[in-house]
């Protein structure tokens, strides 16, 4: 990856965070708190790959059935809103070529937090 695509990653990053809170209204998002990562683009800015993690404020502990399907939901609403993303890029951002969005789930903050409370759990005797 080049500085320029690293630079216009971080750049649709932040954008794309911004219409994520303000203008997307998916109700599947809403009980989450949704972080984008990063962004990965192609060198002919034709795909971008956004990577996305997100927090259940509803889960009642690590192992939640429920919040695992919310979370799962969220991977598809983010799917079902790329075209309308993309387009809103296009309209925020000086690109003369907008590059396509595909979401991936990054799970390295879950299985951060999760590494954290097992050693939480081994220093209190559990």
């Amino acid at each position: 990856m080049t500085r320029r695509t690293e630079r216009i990653g971080e750049q649709l990053r932040a954008v794309l965070a911004q219409l994520l809170r303000e203008e997307l209204a998916d109700p599947r998002l809403a009980p989450l708190t949704i972080t984008l990562t990063r962004v990965d683009v192609a060198p002919d800015l034709s795909q971008a790959l956004v990577y996305w993690s997100a927090f259940d404020r509803k889960a009642e502990g690590p192992d939640d059935a429920a919040s695992a399907e919310r979370i799962d939901g969220a991977g598809e609403a983010l799917a079902h809103a790329a075209a309308f993303l993309r387009r809103r890029l296009s309209q925020e951002v000086d690109l003369r070529r907008v590059p396509a969005l595909e979401f991936r789930r990054d799970a390295s903050l879950e299985l951060g937090a999760r590494t954290l409370d097992l050693i939480r759990r081994v220093n209190d005797g559990e």
